[in-house]
């Protein structure tokens, strides 16, 4: 996981301001550097155009970091990368994915142009937001995945220069928006005008006749809209999406930052049992099923931090008799805590650590305006109590509970630099209440086309947002239920497989042992059934904000789309 800026200016070069260079760095904090190019030398030797890459490393993949920008003397090309590649052309990719991109990027560049190169980006699979300047062709792209996974801000000054950031400091902040992952950006530089003007090459979904000779292929098929002659769920299919999920956690668990391990087992830095990977964890369905997928997949002698954060909350918590936590009074704190005994019952030979995060309101008002800057261009306050929850739980510092007979919390901050979140579960598989509402008044007719507008504003909402607020942390995010072939698998299921509305209730277990669970999400309720979780599979689904109590602190009477100034 990287920070990135670029900036094209006909004035000279432009870098970011420290406060930018800052939140760049706590992005990447094992590296940073800053490269400038000249585009176009005229008759006199003096540049047109004045191109300046910045990249910050968090290095997570590979036996050594790789240093960026990426650049290459004999070519000139120079990328800017921040994201995963798991596989490209539909072959894996182990060590240091950024080498494996750029140099497929200069082969594509040089041999196929153009075309080639929109082609290769379109194959990726993972997440990433990338820059890159292709001097074959005198081409600078730039653009996001196709579902939006890391964040890529664009802001064109008045005079006519373009700046790209992962982040920036709203302090200066007007202009920025967030690039639509909508496609591959491209500035054709051969042909310089004024002003520069960008071509944007568009996604076209699988089965649809191209609009373009340049269009950027996404990998999925269209929803199954078939609605059900039958409610008997087929087991299989259950058993089929588990293994999806399975190789979709394995990619994003398995060969974390091993750069470090030998100098931290060497200094004792970093002992083998602790934890590589933490679960930003309410205790709920989602991502209480990734953290029991991962005791299958992750060595025993590692632990697993599960991230629980809870809020003093004002509104509420005003008027708490002495002694009382506020914080042990949220909803999240309360689920999580009996799926992390469930865990323990279900896993005993795994060591779970409970982080317990509490956030003090003085706390959370000292870090009003870091916060608000991360989320930016976002400002309502949905986005604030949302990005609180993220920023406090993703900084991952916490007590947990001492194992002495005095029993008290001890101080504690996860070393893990790999997060698992469970977005992308709800809109896949119905898990909120307006699909509910959908299914009541139009039934699956209404219910499916609320599940196809979900999916197609997956790259349109809040991932980059989510992003910006998590990596601020020097740790990157990862979205199991987001990869594209598990995606891919759930479009394909029918509707009543994921989420049947028209059988309200289902009976799970043998006799005396049965329990029943409600529609949403229906089929990962089975699955985390079939884990061993029963008490997780009839959990209900509850937004961050109200689980962790950051919804509306001052005021009940504001909407969450209430803008903020």
């Amino acid at each position: 996981m990287c920070g990135i800026f670029f900036s094209l200016s006909r004035h000279g070069y432009i870098s970011p301001d420290k406060s930018t260079v800052d939140l760049l760095h706590n992005r990447g904090p094992d590296f940073i550097k800053i490269t400038t190019a000249p585009i176009e030398q005229d008759e006199a030797g003096g540049s047109e155009l004045y191109a300046t890459f910045l990249s910050t490393v968090l290095s997570l993949r590979g036996t050594e970091i790789v240093k960026q920008p990426k650049t290459d003397h004999s070519s000139g090309c120079i990328l800017c990368w921040n994201g995963e590649a798991w596989s490209v052309n539909g072959d894996s990719v182990t060590g240091s994915d950024t080498e494996v991109v750029y140099d497929l990027l200069i082969t594509a560049a040089s041999t196929g142009g153009r075309p080639a190169v929109i082609e290769l980006l379109s194959n990726m699979r993972g997440p990433y937001a990338m820059i890159f300047w292709d001097r074959f062709n005198k081409c600078l792209y730039y653009g996001r995945d196709c579902l939006g996974r890391r964040s890529l801000l664009r802001k064109t000054t008045t005079d006519g220069s373009l700046l790209l950031s992962s982040v920036c400091d709203n302090a200066s902040g007007e202009g920025w928006e967030e690039v639509e992952a909508d496609g591959i950006y491209m500035l054709d530089l051969g042909h310089l005008r004024n002003p520069l003007s960008t071509y944007h090459v568009p996604h076209v979904r699988m089965g649809v006749a191209l609009r373009s000779t340049l269009s950027f292929k996404l990998p999925f098929p269209p929803l199954n809209r078939e609605e059900p002659v039958s409610h008997e769920p087929v087991h299989q299919k259950m058993l089929d999406l588990g293994d999806s999920l399975r190789r979709s956690l394995a990619l994003r668990t398995q060969h974390v930052r091993e750069a470090f391990d030998a100098t931290s087992s060497s200094t004792n830095e970093r002992p083998d049992h602790a934890a590589k990977v933490a679960v930003l964890f309410s205790g709920g369905l989602d991502c209480t099923i990734l953290a029991r997928l991962c005791d299958d997949l992750l060595p025993l002698n590692e632990s697993i931090d599960l991230l629980n954060v809870a809020f003093e909350n004002p509104r509420i918590h005003s008027n708490l008799e002495g002694g009382t936590s506020p914080y042990e009074l949220c909803p999240d704190r309360i689920t999580g805590r009996g799926s992390h005994a469930e865990l323990q019952q279900v896993c005993p030979d795994r060591q779970w650590r409970f982080v317990e995060v509490n956030v003090p309101y003085a706390e959370t008002v000292a870090h009003r305006q870091s916060v608000m800057t991360l989320m930016h261009p976002h400002n309502t306050e949905m986005d604030l109590s949302i990005s609180y929850a993220l920023y406090f739980a993703s900084r991952g510092a916490g007590s947990i509970s001492s194992p002495s007979p005095e029993g008290k919390p001890q101080p504690y901050a996860t070393p893990a630099r790999v997060l698992l979140s469970g977005l992308g579960a709800d809109e896949l598989f119905g898990g909120y209440q307006r699909h509910t509402t959908a299914f009541s008044r139009q039934g699956y007719t209404g219910l499916l086309d609320e599940l196809q507008l979900d999916f197609e504003r997956l790259g349109k909402r809040n991932l980059g947002r989510d992003d910006r607020v998590i990596s601020n942390s020097g740790r990157e995010v990862r979205f199991p239920f987001l990869d594209e072939d598990f995606i891919a698998m759930a479009l394909q299921l029918p509707v009543a497989e994921k989420c049947d509305f028209g059988r309200p209730e289902y009976k799970l277990g043998g006799k005396g042992e049965e329990i029943v669970i409600e529609p949403a999400k229906r089929i990962l309720r089975r699955l985390a059934y079939e884990l061993g979780m029963k008490k997780v599979a009839k959990e209900k689904k509850r937004a961050i904000q109200f689980g962790a109590r950051t919804a509306k602190m001052e005021t009940g009477k504001t909407k969450g789309t209430h803008v903020l100034t």
